[in-house]
C-alpha cells in the first residue's frame, strides 16, 4: 500500500467466533500455541519425508554416475556383454520411470491437509491489527518507548522476545492505516533505527522512509519531512512520488518564509524564529476520554491519593457477615482498601481448585465482552473493553452455586435477583476503560429487561495474579487496587437512597505482563430492600 493513496479500511466478516478476536483473550490464545506446535510436528514429518526421498534420488544418481562413467568410456565394449545390453534397456524402460514417479511423488499432502484444517482457526487480519493496537496501548499507558518494547525489556517476563525491523514496520503500517500518525512516526523511527544498525530484513529503508516522511509531514514538521524525503531519494533517485513530495514541501516552505517576511515588514520589532520539531517531540493527540491522564497514571501506580491520614482510617478484621451462621466458625479476612466510598477486600474467597474449575467451565464459552447500550439496553461490543467473558449458571456445576452462596453470605445481599456469574479473561493489553457499573438517570432503560432495578453493588473476584499492570483503578478519588489471586473486592454502586455514587467510576487497567482472570457478581436493588434499607439522606 502506498502512503499517499487514499486509505482503505477493510471489515472482516466474523463467520465463526473462534475465527477472530483471539487477541481479546489470553486464555483462548493458548490454544494457538498447541495449534502451532502441531503444525511444526507436521512440517518436520514433511521434511523427513522429503529428506528420505532426496536420499533415494541421491543414491540412484551416484549409482548411475558411476555406471555411465564406465559405459560411456567404451560404449561398444560395454554393450558387447549381453547382460549390460539387457540392463540398459530395462533401466531406460522401467527403472528411470520408477525414478520419475519417485521425483513426482507429492510428500506435501499430509502437511498441506493439516495446514488447511488448522487455517480455519487461525487469527485474522482483525486479530493482527488488534494485537498491534494492544502493544500501542501498553506503550502509551505505561510510558514505554518503542525501543523498550522492541527489545522485550518488560518487568516480570519469563520468556523474552524481540521485535524485528519487519515487526516494527508492521506496527507502523497498522497505525498509519488507522490514521494514527503519532504511533506511525514512533514505530517507523524504530524500524529505521534497527535497519541502520545493520539488522537483516526484507523491508527496505525506502519503504520505511516513505511512510515516515508522510507521517512527519502530518505533524507540520516540514523541515524533517524534507530531510527524510531527501534521504529516500538518495537511496532511490527514481522514486517519482518522493520527488514530487519534495517539490511540494519546498513550495510550502517557501510560502512560509514569504509570510514571515511580510510579518517582519509590518512590525520590525517582531523577531521570527524558525522552529524545527525534533525527532520524538510530537505530542500524543487528545482522545475521547477526559480523565485519560489520571487513569493511565493510576495504572502506573502514580497519583494514588493514599495519604497517611486516610491510611489511619483503614483496618483489617474478621468478617462474619453480620453473624451469619455459616461464617461464625470460619469468618473471612476483610481488609479496607478505601474509606470513602468504602471498598473492602476479602481474602481466601476462592480456592485454587474452584478457580480452575470455573475457568474450565468458562473457557469454551468465552466471547467478546460486551457493554450495555445506555439507550437501548442491548449488549454490544466496544473498543474500550478488550476482553472475553462468559456467563455461568448455578446448574452448570455445583462449584458455581457454591461460589454464589459464598458471595451472598459475605455481602448479606441476595443472589436471587443478581446477574449470573460473569467470568472474564483479558487479552493482549486487555482493559476496560473508566465506566460505571450502575445505570445513570439518562439511561433509565439499561436494566429494564432484567426487571430487577439498578446494580446496587459489585463483587469482583480476582482469579489470577498479574505480573505487571491489570489494576482496578478509580480515577475520581485516586485509588488503585492490584489483583491478588483468591481475593475479592466489594463496593456499593448506589447510596442507600438509590442514587448512583458517581465516585465509583472505575477501570480495569491494561495487562502489561501476565494473564488476568476475574469473575464478578452484580447485585441488584430488587430483593435487597430490607437487606440494605434506605438511609435518612440522599447520600447515606
Amino acid at each position: 500500500m502506498k502512503p499517499w493513496l487514499p486509505l482503505v479500511f477493510f471489515t472482516c466478516v466474523l463467520l465463526w467466533h473462534a475465527e477472530a478476536e483471539f487477541f481479546t483473550s489470553i486464555g483462548q490464545m493458548t490454544d494457538l500455541i498447541y495449534a502451532e506446535k502441531d503444525l511444526v510436528q507436521s512440517l518436520k514429518e514433511y521434511i523427513r519425508a522429503e529428506e528420505n526421498k532426496l536420499s533415494q534420488i541421491r543414491s540412484w544418481a551416484e549409482k548411475m554416475d558411476a555406471l555411465t562413467s564406465k559405459s560411456a568410456s567404451d560404449p561398444e565394449g560395454y554393450l558387447a556383454h549381453p547382460v549390460n545390453a539387457y540392463k540398459l534397456v530395462k533401466r531406460l524402460n522401467t527403472d528411470w520411470l520408477e525414478l520419475e514417479n519417485l521425483v513426482l511423488q507429492d510428500t506435501t499432502n499430509g502437511f498441506i491437509a493439516n495446514l488447511t484444517i488448522q487455517r480455519q482457526f487461525f487469527p485474522t487480519e482483525e486479530d493482527e491489527t488488534g494485537a498491534a493496537k494492544a502493544l500501542m496501548r501498553l506503550q502509551d499507558t505505561y510510558k514505554l518507548d518503542p525501543e523498550t518494547l522492541s527489545r522485550g525489556n518488560l518487568p516480570g517476563t519469563k520468556y523474552r522476545s524481540t521485535l524485528t525491523v519487519g515487526d516494527c514496520f508492521g506496527m507502523g503500517k497498522t497505525a498509519y492505516n488507522d490514521g494514527d500518525y503519532y504511533h506511525t512516526v514512533l514505530w517507523m523511527e524504530q524500524a529505521l533505527k534497527q535497519h541502520d544498525e545493520g539488522e537483516e530484513t526484507a523491508v527496505s529503508k525506502v519503504e520505511i522512509l516513505d511512510y515516515l516522511s508522510y507521517a512527519v509531514f502530518q505533524f507540520g514538521d516540514l523541515h524533517r519531512a524534507m530531510e527524510l524525503t531527501r534521504r529516500l531519494i538518495s537511496l532511490d533517485s527514481t522514486h517519482e512520488r518522493a520527488g514530487s513530495n519534495l517539490r511540494y514541501f519546498e513550495k510550502l516552505l517557501e510560502k512560509e518564509r514569504e509570510e514571515e517576511e511580510r510579518e517582519k515588514s509590518v512590525n520590525e520589532t517582531v523577531t521570527v524564529t524558525e522552529t524545527v520539531v525534533q525527532s520524538g517531540a510530537y505530542e500524543r493527540p487528545l482522545d475521547y476520554l477526559p480523565e485519560r491522564d489520571i487513569y493511565e497514571a493510576l495504572c502506573r501506580g502514580e497519583g494514588v491519593k493514599m495519604t497517611p491520614r486516610r491510611q489511619k482510617r483503614l483496618f483489617c478484621r474478621y468478617h462474619d457477615g453480620n453473624r451469619n451462621p455459616h461464617l461464625l466458625i470460619a469468618p473471612f479476612k476483610e481488609e479496607d482498601e478505601w474509606d470513602s466510598p468504602h471498598i473492602v477486600r476479602y481474602y481466601d474467597v476462592m480456592s485454587d481448585e474452584e478457580i480452575e474449575k470455573i475457568k474450565q467451565l468458562a473457557k469454551p464459552r468465552l466471547a467478546r465482552a460486551t457493554v450495555r447500550d445506555p439507550k437501548t439496553g442491548v449488549l454490544t461490543v466496544a473498543s474500550y473493553r478488550v476482553s472475553k467473558s462468559s456467563w455461568l449458571e448455578e446448574d452448570d456445576d455445583p462449584v458455581v452455586a457454591k461460589v454464589n452462596q459464598r458471595m451472598q453470605q459475605i455481602t448479606g445481599l441476595t443472589v436471587k435477583t443478581a446477574e449470573l456469574l460473569q467470568v472474564a479473561n483479558y487479552g493482549m493489553g486487555g482493559q476496560y476503560e473508566p465506566h460505571f457499573d450502575f445505570s445513570r438517570k439518562d439511561e433509565p432503560d439499561a436494566f429494564k429487561r432484567l426487571g430487577t432495578g439498578n446494580r446496587v453493588a459489585t463483587f469482583l473476584n480476582y482469579m489470577s495474579d498479574v505480573e505487571a499492570g491489570g489494576a482496578t483503578v478509580f480515577p475520581d478519588f485516586g485509588a488503585a487496587i492490584w489483583p491478588k489471586k483468591g481475593t475479592a473486592v466489594f463496593w456499593y454502586n448506589l447510596f442507600r437512597s438509590g442514587e448512583g455514587d458517581y465516585r465509583t467510576r472505575h477501570a480495569a487497567c491494561p495487562v502489561l505482563v501476565g494473564c488476568k482472570w476475574v469473575s464478578n457478581k452484580w447485585f441488584h436493588e430488587r430483593g435487597n430492600e430490607f437487606l440494605r434499607p434506605c438511609g435518612r439522606t440522599e447520600v447515606d
